[in-house]
């Protein structure tokens, strides 16, 4: 049973940064794409960023570009988020998200991870 628990999440001011963790167990982690969604108060949950199986390959949507990292310990089974020059913008509950995808080279699109954390809340006052 695939088990996503993120963690991380708080309160900053504009400007700050903070580093989200997820720890995945119940699976081969070493063959799952993973990313990482947001959902802001009455908006679609999007996609932020996702990470191929030996972490070599990533993708940033592009609000998140050039101020957030993601990075992934196949040792440690986790996940991580690096989000440096927070605005408010960036306020939302943050979910970390998994699929399968051995054999590809590419992480899968957004709309393909089916595995979900429960999300933490990331918020940011101006």
């Amino acid at each position: 049973q695939v088990q996503l628990v993120e963690s991380g999440g708080g309160s900053v001011q504009a400007g700050g940064s903070l580093r989200l963790s997820c720890e995945a167990s119940g699976y081969n982690y070493r063959i799952a794409c993973m990313g990482w969604f947001r959902q802001a108060p009455g908006k679609a949950r999007e996609g932020v960023a996702t990470i191929s199986t030996g972490g070599g390959t990533t993708y940033y949507a592009d609000s998140v570009k050039g101020r957030f990292t993601i990075s992934r310990d196949n040792v440690k089974n986790t996940l991580y988020l690096q989000m440096t020059t927070l605005s408010p913008e960036d306020t939302a509950v943050y979910y970390c998200a998994a699929q399968f995808c051995l054999g590809r080279a590419n992480p899968p699109p957004f709309k393909e991870y089916n595995y979900w954390g429960r999300g933490t809340q990331v918020t940011v006052s101006s």
